[in-house]
């Protein structure tokens, strides 16, 4: 497996529980322990899990006292979004192009030969 940042992010991306615990660290700061009460795998699942999110570094650990709270790191997502939206772009510039020409081509339309 590719081990750019941007294909980190996007593997890690692609599992819905790495998804959920993403969306859980939005909310702020949380243990391994509360990270895993909405599932129903094993903590060592879990931690599995928050490995992947932390090798694309999308979370990042803590230490305080014997916890290890964990956090959202947003810098790999702002690099995703930003891979997205160019293409995004590039899709919106020819639907833009495809609408112009269907109008055209529309019998009766200002531009109609």
């Amino acid at each position: 497996m590719p081990d750019d940042p941007l294909s980190l992010t996007f593997a890690a991306l692609a599992d819905p529980t790495r998804r959920a615990i993403l969306a859980r660290l939005a909310e702020g700061e949380a243990t391994v322990n509360e990270l895993a009460e909405p599932f129903d795998m094993s903590l060592q699942a879990v931690s599995k899990h928050l490995k992947v999110l932390e090798r694309a570094g999308l979370i990042s650990r803590g230490r305080d006292a014997q916890w290890r709270p964990c956090r959202l790191e947003t810098a790999p997502l702002d690099g995703a979004s930003e891979w997205i939206r160019r293409y995004r772009d590039r899709w919106d510039d020819r639907f833009d192009r495809l609408d112009q020409e269907i109008r055209r081509l529309r019998p009766g339309s200002d531009t109609d030969g």
